[in-house]
Order: C-alpha cells, then sequence, then structure tokens
C-alpha cells in the first residue's frame, strides 16, 4: 500500500486525501489546527457562530459530484435552503433586492432599461455555454501543458468562450445601466481581478449566480467541512489535528519522511500540500523550490480583506442575508486594491446576516453580523485601523437602513491581513489566493507538481482551477486522479 500524507485540512486538502484513500493509499493527513475546513472555520462566543471564511454556497452542482464520488448525496450531511432574494444591493439611490427568480430579476433589469431583458437572456445563454463547456472541459484538468485542451469539442469552441476578451467590454456591450453592469460585473470578485483583467469566459460565474443560484447550508459553512471530513474518514484517512509541518527528509530528489512539531511520518511514498503553496515551498532546500521569490512576488494576487464578526442583542432591519454595499465609486477602490495599493478612502463592502436565515447562529431576539472588507495585500495595519474602518461601514449600514447598529453590539472580533498570515500561513496575508486574469489562467498558474521533487503536489487556490471553495474542491480531485492515473495506478 502506497504511503500518501497529505498537507492542510482545508477543502483541497481533504478532497485530495479522500480520493487517494479511496483508492487504496494509505492516507496521512496533517493540520495544523483543531478542526476541519482550513479558512471554513467557526468561531463560536456567548451564544453566536460565526463562520471565519467563505459565506456564499454557489455552484451545487460542484459539490453534489463530489460527494456522489463516494455514494453520498449534499442530503446526507446538511439542509441546503435556496436564498431568495439570492442578495440585496445597496446603490447611492437605494437598495435593490436580486429576486432567485430568473423572470423576475429580468423584469426588474427591463424597468431600469428598456432591452435589457432581451440582453439578459442572450448574455446568460452564452454564459450557460460556458458554464457546461468550461465545466467539463476546462476546469478538471491539471493544466500541465497546453496538450491537455487540444482537443476537438473545446477548439472548435473557443471563440465562443471569449478567453481573450474581458468580462467588463462583454457586459458593458450589451448593458447601459450602471447598476446592472455593477450586479453582472460583481461575481468575478471572487476570482481576485478586476472585471477588466478578467477574461470573459467567467462569465459563467454569472450562469452560477442568476441560474444556480445562490444557497445556505442550515448550521453554517462549517458543515460544508463536517461533511468532507466525514467522507475522508470513512476512506480510513488518517487526521492528525493541532501538527505543524516543520519540514521533510529527502532521498535523492524524493521525500521520504515528513515531520511535524508531534512526529515524523516515515517511508512517504507522495506528498500533495494543500497548504499556501509559497509557505510550503519556503521549508524546502533553495534548490529544490519550483519559484523563485521573485516569481511570487511578480504575481497578480487577489485581495486580502479585514473582517469583523459582530454579534448585535437586536434584530437587524433592512438587511438580507447577502447585502453588497455599491453606494461608493468600484474603479477607486479597485485601483487601491489593485494598481496603487493602499487603504482605501471610499471602500464598498459586504454584509452577511445569516441568522435571517438560520436561527441557531444566534441567541434569541440577536442577530449575527458579518462584514468583509477587500483591501490591497501585505498593507501595514494596526487596532485603531481596523477600528476606524469598522465606524466607517457601520455608518453607512446605519444611514442606509435607518437604525442605530453600534451600541448594540456585544460581540466583536476583527481579522486582518497579519491574521491571514499567522493563521494560514498566507502568501503576502492574501484571501483568496492569485488573481484569475488571463495571464494566471491554466498553465500560466503555479504548477500542481513540483519541478524537482518528484513525489511532491500541490493543490489549492494557489494552483488551478483557482479561488473559491469550488475550485478548491475540484483542485484536490484533480491532483489525486492525476497521481492515481499516472504515477500509482
Amino acid at each position: 500500500m502506497q504511503k500518501a500524507v497529505v498537507i492542510g485540512a482545508g477543502f483541497a486538502g481533504m478532497s485530495a486525501a479522500a480520493v487517494l484513500a479511496q483508492s487504496n493509499f494509505e492516507v496521512h493527513l496533517i493540520e495544523q489546527h483543531s478542526a476541519p475546513g482550513g479558512r471554513c472555520r467557526t468561531w463560536k462566543k456567548d451564544g453566536f457562530t460565526f463562520d471565519m471564511g467563505p459565506s456564499w454556497y454557489w455552484m451545487p452542482d460542484v459539490f453534489e459530484r463530489f460527494y456522489q464520488r463516494f455514494h453520498h448525496s449534499q442530503t446526507d450531511f446538511y439542509d441546503l435552503e435556496r436564498l431568495d432574494p439570492s442578495y440585496q444591493v445597496f446603490f447611492e439611490d437605494g437598495a435593490y433586492s436580486l429576486p432567485a427568480s430568473t423572470e423576475q430579476l429580468s423584469q426588474m433589469f427591463e424597468k431600469w432599461e428598456t432591452g435589457a431583458a432581451h440582453q439578459l437572456q442572450l448574455f446568460l445563454k452564452d454564459a450557460a455555454y460556458k458554464y457546461e463547456v468550461g465545466m467539463r472541459e476546462f476546469v478538471y484538468k491539471p493544466s500541465f501543458s497546453w496538450m491537455e485542451f487540444l482537443d476537438f469539442r473545446l477548439i472548435s469552441s473557443l471563440f465562443k468562450m471569449n478567453l481573450f476578451s474581458s468580462l467588463q467590454s462583454e457586459v458593458r456591450s450589451k448593458f447601459k445601466d450602471t447598476r446592472i453592469r455593477k450586479i453582472l460585473e460583481f461575481p468575478v470578485l471572487f476570482l481576485g481581478a478586476k472585471p477588466g483583467n478578467t477574461p470573459s469566459l467567467y462569465s459563467l460565474m454569472n450562469y452560477a449566480d442568476i441560474e444556480l443560484g445562490t444557497w445556505y447550508p442550515q448550521g453554517g459553512m462549517h458543515q460544508i467541512a463536517l461533511a468532507f471530513e466525514q467522507i475522508a474518514k470513512e476512506q480510513h484517512v488518517n487526521f492528525h489535528y493541532n501538527e505543524k509541518l516543520i519540514g521533510f527528509e529527502y532521498s535523492q530528489n524524493l521525500i521520504n519522511q515528513v515531520n511535524t512539531d508531534q512526529q515524523s511520518i516515515e517511508n512517504v511514498d507522495l506528498v500533495v500540500s494543500g497548504a499556501d503553496y509559497y509557505h510550503t515551498e519556503q521549508l524546502l532546500p533553495k534548490q529544490l523550490r519550483s519559484y523563485s521569490d521573485d516569481y511570487w512576488y511578480s504575481r497578480k494576487l487577489s485581495p486580502s480583506c479585514l473582517l469583523y464578526f459582530l454579534g448585535v442583542n437586536k434584530k437587524i432591519k433592512g438587511l438580507e442575508h447577502h447585502n453588497l454595499f455599491f453606494d461608493e465609486e468600484f474603479q477607486q477602490h479597485a485601483k487601491e486594491i489593485y494598481d496603487q495599493p493602499q487603504w482605501p478612502t471610499k471602500p464598498l463592502f459586504y454584509a452577511c446576516l445569516p441568522s435571517k436565515t438560520d436561527p441557531t447562529v444566534a441567541p434569541q431576539g440577536s442577530d449575527n453580523l458579518f462584514l468583509l472588507l477587500p483591501i490591497a495585500p501585505d498593507l501595514q495595519e494596526n487596532p485603531n485601523l481596523h477600528e476606524s474602518y469598522l465606524n466607517k461601514m457601520l455608518e453607512r449600514l446605519e444611514f442606509h437602513t435607518n437604525q442605530s447598529i453600534r451600541e448594540h453590539i456585544v460581540v466583536k472580533r476583527s481579522f486582518g491581513v497579519q491574521d491571514f498570515k499567522d493563521t494560514y500561513n498566507s502568501f503576502r496575508g492574501n484571501a483568496y489566493g492569485l488573481a484569475n486574469t488571463l495571464r494566471q489562467t491554466a498553465v500560466l498558474k503555479p504548477g500542481m507538481r513540483s519541478k524537482n521533487i518528484s513525489n511532491l503536489y500541490f493543490c489549492g487556490q494557489l494552483t488551478v482551477p483557482g479561488p473559491g471553495v469550488p475550485p478548491s474542491i475540484i483542485s484536490g480531485q484533480v491532483i489525486a486522479d492525476y497521481i492515481i492515473k499516472h504515477h500509482y495506478g
């Protein structure tokens, strides 16, 4: 039996571990924290339960495809509720709730701009094609070579995939209303890049948003992590919690031993790192690393963010489960993230109120409020800055919903750039990995296998297919399937 060590119990690591174990590998999964999920962790205080990381459940088909590999379904683990409205957007002229129904959304757009309903139909038809082809032919590939994509079906569809034009140009060629533009450009922010720098291929995210819907697992996003842990344990994956990776031992160009601060795992046949790619490579001798520091610092990163977990001893009016505050100029905030990194002057932000859907995450009569402010990675911060930006967001939130909130906060915690570095070993404190620009897509991302160590592989948000929970789930499966097929089958 081949022995595999997987580093990190995030979604990429757990999916890789489960697939390898299903194929009769002896799998040891090392996790420095005390629970599964990686960034999808929880924090509990005074009756409040906060999801500390992902809060959007999109692409339910990706989750279901993974569960069915192991003869399960999502219903075996948690109840999933489609949110309606999907989310609410605050513009300067007021708040708009986006209905889950595509027909109702079309009617809303038509009120804003004559002909927009028809244009949305055409846009979504094109996005559906990209989603179907992209998920079938593009995403579930390790991207070691462009030759992987020399498939007749993919080549014949390249022109329809719009790889070389931007999402922004496609949206703005079809719609003039600034509200519609912002709504349709918003989903690619999950990919960590500006719409003007994101290939139009990724309008597939609009299909995921509008057609596949926005969902919520009752009990919180951490329920997904618990489901993945259960599946991995059913495949007899050995979990080693509260163990920090400290290094490796080598024989020629192979890792044969993995060292943690608790033990040494000997006679290792292969290693898969679902931890931060850059951090893992820093544990290797320089001559065995695949990428130099110059390479890493030349990459275009996704944003970092400031997170706030707030327990409020009243029910908050005027918010949906998901709320986007686009009441300030997007281009200015984007410039301060990507082009001239600095603390934002008039930031856009996101507010999540999960207790509106799930009463278990807050005490009776109270609300659970999660705020997210995107910022440039590697910014220098301090507690005063954290408090200042919290007040800026709460001031606008109170203004738009016409109520007091600050005086009702009974639980408060912030989480910033340095926390991402300290807690997740995150490169430069990024929150979502590499930006999905054209020059950082597929083969142009850091590779899933080491260039210098024959039995070291990588998965997760700094490699293919990219940032987000569904891509991370896919990433772990892709590298595990590759290993099984090509090296240890």
